[in-house]
């Protein structure tokens, strides 16, 4: 009698069929669920389905379903299990791309609706992402129905939202006030229950809009009660919003929570400043406030020195916005200047930096030498090999902290560096303990 033979998947157990298939496409995991009958029931299990991520660009496809078949149709099917959903959004075009966006948004909310009243979806997180409302392709009508549709669902469902994303979201002062008006309607309906602890707002307003547009933006977020994460556009942050934000320390509305309180900002206008004075006030009524800046686009040297403020608490700074037209324009006094004010702590630090005439090797040594709390370094920049190897011999013998590294430039030698490491002692401890990234070019 032979013996059947057995080709592995049969013998694998459930969780690392789960890790599987969670890599698979909708397509892939559809084709794995008709394989048999012990597949099928794992297909079904819930941490396959709980994270959705779908990018709406309202064109038409004779090789895909459109994006309203899949987004109503995922939702319809899985969404009782849905808990995280991410929406990102290519901005129209055309008047006909900004009508299909609109169905196709209008759609899925209305069944993301119905399936929080009727079987209790436990949706914690929402990201709305670069809706980008005041491009020309959005007339004033759709831009109204977007608006309304978001507000419909935020104060008629979501009743366990946590994290809430609209990024780019781009809104008139009007629209905009609509909707921070309906996130305070939304926590009074709930409290003391509401749950709503992250908010992120960056870039929320029209970048068009002149600085004086949010004279009523401080109140209004002093309504909002229990935040521990708020990212805002600089252009939204004044001397009057920070003194709002202690009182709403004073009144016990903007609770601390496990991690400490975190500002993420993003400097898109500079032509408000706030005051350290603000900044020095502001830490005084929240020790633990930690502040995240993120600059995606060219600001010149003055500017930037006057945000990166001594008082400040900075925590993670990002800069990928190096590609100047002005030829003399320089990296190195952030470098030199403007960072190491933060040595106690800056934790994550990521710089994408245009370098093709200076060399900032040295500078960059150094930054990473004073700053004694850094964990997460990223640097996209042309360097010199030997400067990767200082970097990776720096955290073994000096920087115990720094469990990640990330560098891309442009070498055809630097995995050497890496393999003299990894050929040593130290270098299998390194290879253990640090997360090493490296993509290389060639010269």
């Amino acid at each position: 009698m032979e013996t059947p033979e057995f080709s592995g998947w049969d013998t694998l157990p459930d969780v690392a069929l789960l890790h599987i298939f969670k890599r698979l496409s909708d397509a892939d995991r559809s084709r794995a669920a008709r394989v048999c009958h012990h597949w099928y029931r794992i297909m079904r299990s819930p941490c396959l389905w709980r994270t959705r991520c779908f990018r709406f660009n309202g064109r038409l496809s004779k090789y895909k379903q459109s994006d309203y078949g899949s987004a109503v149709g995922y939702i319809h099917s899985l969404g009782v299990y849905l808990e995280r959903l991410e929406v990102t959004v290519c901005p129209p075009r055309s008047t006909v791309l900004a009508q299909r966006l609109h169905d196709t948004i209008w759609g899925m909310f209305k069944e993301l609706s119905v399936c929080l009243h009727s079987v209790r979806v436990p949706l914690t997180s929402l990201s709305l992402v670069r809706l980008e409302l005041d491009r020309s392709g959005w007339t004033r009508g759709y831009r109204r129905s977007v608006v309304n549709i978001l507000i419909n669902f935020l104060t008629r469902g979501a009743s366990k939202l946590n994290y809430l994303c609209l990024n780019g979201m781009r809104n008139d002062t009007q629209q905009g006030r609509d909707v921070l008006l309906a996130l305070v309607k939304y926590q009074r309906a709930l409290s003391p229950h509401s749950s709503l602890s992250s908010l992120d707002l960056r870039d929320f307003f029209s970048t068009h809009l002149p600085v004086q547009f949010n004279s009523r933006l401080p109140r209004i977020l002093q309504k909002l009660q229990g935040l521990t994460y708020l990212g805002l556009s600089y252009s939204c942050l004044s001397d009057e919003l920070i003194m709002s934000l202690c009182q709403c320390h004073r009144g016990k509305g903007w609770t601390s929570g496990r991690g400490g309180k975190i500002l993420h900002l993003a400097p898109f206008s500079l032509s408000k400043l706030v005051c350290g004075h603000s900044w020095a006030t502001l830490v005084s009524s929240y020790p633990d406030l930690k502040v995240h800046i993120s600059v995606d686009q060219v600001i010149n040297t003055d500017s930037l020195a006057k945000i990166l403020l001594p008082e400040i608490p900075l925590r993670k700074f990002s800069m990928t916005g190096f590609y100047s037209p002005d030829e003399n324009w320089s990296i190195k006094p952030l470098l030199c200047h403007m960072l190491p004010r933060y040595r106690h702590s800056l934790q994550y630090l990521t710089l994408d930096v245009s370098n093709c005439v200076e060399s900032v090797d040295e500078e960059l040594l150094e930054l990473v030498a004073v700053c004694e709390r850094l964990e997460d370094l990223r640097v996209w920049a042309f360097m010199d090999v030997q400067t990767v190897g200082s970097l990776l011999h720096m955290r073994l013998t000096q920087r115990f902290s720094l469990n990640k590294i990330k560098v891309r430039k442009q070498t055809k030698q630097q995995h050497l560096i890496l393999d003299r490491l990894q050929g040593g002692r130290t270098g299998k401890i390194f290879v253990k303990k640090v997360k090493y990234f490296e993509i290389s070019f060639p010269e």
